[in-house]
């Protein structure tokens, strides 16, 4: 038979049902809630984003507005002359291999800063002359490009010393003292005082006579398929196309273009390879 519920009974039904029916409908309204409040946050984030990266570009462009620096003749200047300094990133490549290359395989790189700053006086005449004659044996498998370049040129052409002096900064990498030396040296510096005469270290024909760029003050004498380089000169002796003899007076030491004293910047480049003049000289 079917229970007859009381009235009381009823009313506490009634109550309980309302009850549970009001907590779900508070589970949802908090939810909800809840949701809203996460999406606020977002675009908070967003817009707070949005406002920085606007903030950033009106700084940006006001900066270009009212710095004349960017644009200015001197800034333009020092750019293209870092663009046109010389690198040969094959001859870089070659010097840091022969650095690992040993005759058992690989050795490890030394490269020693103070041997190659201004003012280096290790390694004298004696040593550099036992290591070219060493280099100067080494089967040809072994030799870098640089050492059998440097063979090719002694075997063909005489060379004598342009002047003499103070070797102040060695072919290859160094660690300058001055922010605006190349940290990698394209040729041999000479150091002697300003006026010094400077001699032909060969034959050959001058195919440039310049005072542009980093050089100063600079000629080029080639001979064959070799290109040497006397920079920073306070004077030049020659004119563009002559031919010029070992031993002929062609400029002066100076301290021209970008220099930090009275010194000859020696360069040699066979092929446009370049080539450490102290594996030709006899210095």
């Amino acid at each position: 038979m079917e229970r007859v519920m009381s009235t009381e009974d009823k009313i506490r039904r009634a109550e309980e049902i309302y009850n549970r029916r009001r907590t779900n409908q508070l589970k949802t309204r908090t939810t909800k809630v809840n949701i809203n409040n996460n999406k606020d946050i977002k675009l908070l984030k967003k817009m707070i984003i949005q406002i920085i990266v606007c903030l950033s570009i009106y700084s940006l462009f006001y900066l270009v507005k009212n710095n004349n620096y960017v644009f200015s003749e001197d800034f333009i200047n020092k750019a293209k002359e870092v663009l046109s300094y010389d690198v040969n990133v094959q001859e870089i490549y070659s010097n840091v291999i022969q650095q690992f290359n040993k005759k058992e395989g690989k050795e490890q790189l030394d490269i020693n800063t103070e041997e190659q700053t201004e003012n280096n006086g290790i390694g004298g005449p004696e040593e550099d002359k036992e290591q070219n004659e060493e280099e100067n044996t080494k089967p040809k498998s072994e030799q870098t490009q640089m050492e059998q370049d440097a063979i090719d040129i002694k075997n063909t052409i005489s060379f004598i010393n342009p002047i003499e002096g103070v070797i102040t900064s060695k072919f290859g990498w160094r660690t300058p003292t001055t922010s605006t030396v190349p940290k990698y040296h394209t040729g041999l510096d000479i150091a002697n005082s300003s006026g010094t005469i400077i001699c032909s270290a060969t034959d050959g024909d001058v195919v440039l006579v310049s005072s542009k760029g980093d050089y100063g003050n600079h000629l080029k004498v080639k001979i064959n398929d070799v290109t040497i380089i006397y920079a920073h000169c306070k004077n030049i002796y020659v004119n563009q196309n002559e031919h010029v003899s070992q031993g002929q007076k062609i400029a002066e030491v100076g301290s021209t273009g970008n220099s930090t004293g009275p010194h000859l910047h020696f360069e040699i480049r066979k092929e446009d390879r370049l080539v450490d003049p102290l594996l030709i000289l006899n210095m």
